[in-house]
């Protein structure tokens, strides 16, 4: 067995980074910016009020000090002309500021009588004004690779711009094997379940970024699970579930060999998932993962979502963690790396007392994966742990 880092490391020697396609700004969000973004325009373009009032020269404020008022300016219509000494124009949040005039005084701090205005005794010495170029320049960057949020996409579109490089969706075929398997709202037979991992593994992995393929369910034969992977030969990655072990009907490894794999390890020192498999297959990355629920979804955390952002751009590096302290004890651990299922609470992380690999309910009850290092000793309440958000 190797350890989970090194499992990791070979996994992202498998795969490339995918390459670029522009979309629509309004198919952008969640996508991954595959190049620098350059602003086509000066936000704002001119300086601009930052509330309504009256614009006007500060050189002149002072209590009681009386002005002309010369015109207006609202958003999108400027006011044609400058503001001369003892003049000033109603201006509006967004209009932009007229020649010669530096300080909007707020409508709250003036009395007005006709087109003559008076200034109160509190007029702050704020501008008020938002200067031209303030938020960003012509030229300015939003730097790649970074995943678009709905603030990123609201930078794009005030920087005028309107169609975006993203990395492309990476490709991933799901095969789920097994003779015991029916899809979701089938009728199983009495010795069948429903598979329910690759849905999970499809919804996690879209969650970041990818293009998942639900292929038909593999039978327990060579001749089934052949076809199977010749229909994901197309993809960037080729994600089996169950079938990776070692006894009679774990024939995911020996097929995929016949067809060509290069097994790059098999098996991993932790739990749940140690019989994790990993290779190329033709052009596509394989990997195969345990056929326990949880152990699918976990290796799919650990290993799968870190070998996407591999693929997107966003960096070789393992699944962020955090740390916590106990708010319950727990004992020693064994020779394997356990990620644990657990609750962050207000006193620190609870793991579950059921960690079966079978276990889905407890699954979807956690908020993170407490992480127990190889041969940890018992660790008492308030011992600061890892864990990784789920």
């Amino acid at each position: 067995m190797i350890s989970v880092a090194e499992a990791l490391a070979q996994l992202f020697a498998l795969v490339e980074e995918v390459d670029s396609e522009i979309v629509p700004l309004r198919n952008a969000a969640g996508r991954v910016l595959a190049r620098d973004a350059v602003a086509a325009r000066t936000q704002p373009p001119f300086a601009a009020s930052a509330m309504d009032g009256y614009a006007l020269r500060a050189s002149e404020v002072e209590p009681d000090a009386m002005f002309k008022v010369i015109g207006e300016a609202a958003a999108g219509h400027a006011f044609d002309g400058p503001v001369g000494p003892g003049q000033c124009t109603r201006i509006f949040t967004g209009a932009p500021v007229p020649e010669g005039a530096d300080q909007v005084v707020l409508q709250e701090d003036v009395t007005r009588r006709g087109d003559l205005i008076t200034l109160g005794h509190r007029v702050e010495a704020k501008s008020n004004i938002r200067p031209a170029g303030g938020d960003f320049k012509a030229g300015d960057t939003l730097k790649a690779p970074r995943v678009l949020s709905p603030s990123d996409i609201a930078l794009l579109a005030s920087m005028n711009i309107a169609e975006v490089p993203v990395a492309r969706a990476p490709t991933v075929a799901i095969v789920a094997t097994g003779d015991e398997l029916v899809a979701p709202g089938e009728d199983p037979g009495p010795d069948q379940i429903i598979a329910s991992n690759s849905y999970g593994l499809a919804a996690l992995l879209e969650k970041h970024g990818a293009h998942c393929r639900l292929l038909p369910i593999a039978r327990d034969t060579e001749e089934s699970l052949t076809a199977v992977l010749e229909l994901a030969s197309t993809a960037d990655l080729i994600i089996t579930i169950g079938g990776a072990s070692v006894g009679d009907h774990d024939l995911v490894a020996p097929v995929a060999e016949k067809m060509g794999m290069e097994r790059a390890f098999y098996k991993v020192a932790m739990r749940p998932g140690k019989p994790l498999m990993a290779g190329r297959l033709g052009t596509s990355a394989l990997v195969g993962l345990p056929g326990n629920p949880v152990s699918a979804m976990v290796c799919g955390t650990i290993f799968v979502v870190p070998l996407l952002r591999a693929m997107l751009g966003l960096g070789r590096a393992a699944a962020t963690r955090g740390q916590l302290p106990l708010a319950q004890a727990l004992p020693s651990n064994g020779p394997r790396e356990h990620y644990m299922r657990a609750c962050r609470t207000a006193e620190g992380l609870v793991a579950f007392d059921r960690q079966d690999s079978s276990l889905l309910s407890i699954l979807s009850n956690a908020d993170a994966l407490l992480v127990r290092p190889p041969h940890a000793p018992a660790a008492p309440i308030g011992t600061l742990v890892d864990y990784i958000d789920l």
